[in-house]
């Protein structure tokens, strides 16, 4: 079945959805020019994120973390977001109810005006006080002081992210699976599947009888699960499907 024909299936489905959740991963953010910051093409200054993206990296070398996170940020901001964005964003004035979930932390669903936004990882662009824990939201690139320091306290910030070591936050894992385990479709956007526990989200949707549209670039382990599959980049493919719902909900 052409891609054509499944986005005709696809949306004579969503018509008639209410609940919608989405899960994104790296490949929507790729196609917007931003690196995934790992394997060969991760390298910085001769170290990998691994060695850098840790607490015992920060807490040996502060200055050191946070002129690869400022590069990053610099990286990430000089990027535009992509239709894929556009889309699902836009996606969440359709439903009645409609949720995002994402591995990423580049903040680009938050620009592109999604609201109800679950981050797993964290986002870049927030920083948390190694002290009092609090978080506060900073886009400045370059940052003016490398390490950061709380205004408060003065104590260190730190990027709000979750580090190799640590655990993810457990009211968001716990509200993912929630909204998981209760949605009729759930539309997984340019994520590798492997990264737990990320990937046992669709998985708990399927269980409980969800629809599952996978969007990638290439086949998954999720690929077998999904009821619609299609091959391909999210900011064409999302953008084709939206059309053709914007025709049918218009009639």
């Amino acid at each position: 079945m052409d891609n054509e024909q499944k986005i005709r299936e696809l949306v004579t489905v969503l018509k008639r959805t209410s609940r919608v959740v989405v899960l994104t991963g790296a490949g929507i953010s790729a196609e917007s020019g931003i690196p995934t910051f790992r394997g060969k093409d991760g390298l910085w200054k001769n170290y990998r994120a691994e060695q850098l993206a840790t607490p015992q990296a920060f807490s040996q070398d502060p200055r050191l973390v946070w002129e690869w996170y400022d590069w990053r940020r610099g990286v990430i901001g000089s990027k535009e977001l992509n239709d894929g964005h556009r889309v699902l964003a836009k996606w969440e004035s359709f439903f009645p109810s409609y949720n995002l979930i994402t591995q990423n932390i580049d903040g680009f669903h938050a620009l592109a005006g999604s609201k109800k936004i679950l981050e797993l990882h964290g986002n870049i662009w927030k920083m948390r006080c190694t002290a009092e824990q609090t978080i506060t939201e900073n886009h400045e690139v370059p940052l003016p002081e490398i390490p950061p320091r709380c205004p408060d306290c003065r104590a260190f910030l730190r990027p709000h992210v979750v580090w190799f070591g640590e655990s993810l936050d457990p009211s968001v894992i716990q509200q993912s699976f929630a909204l998981s385990s209760n949605c009729d479709v759930m539309v997984v956007v340019g994520t590798s599947a492997v990264v737990q526990p990320a990937a046992s989200l669709p998985i708990a949707a399927a269980d409980a009888g969800a629809k599952i549209v996978e969007i990638n670039t290439d086949s998954t382990p999720l690929t077998a699960y999904a009821h619609f599959s299609f091959r391909g980049k999210s900011g064409e493919i999302l953008p084709a499907i939206d059309e053709k719902l914007i025709k049918i909900l218009q009639h």
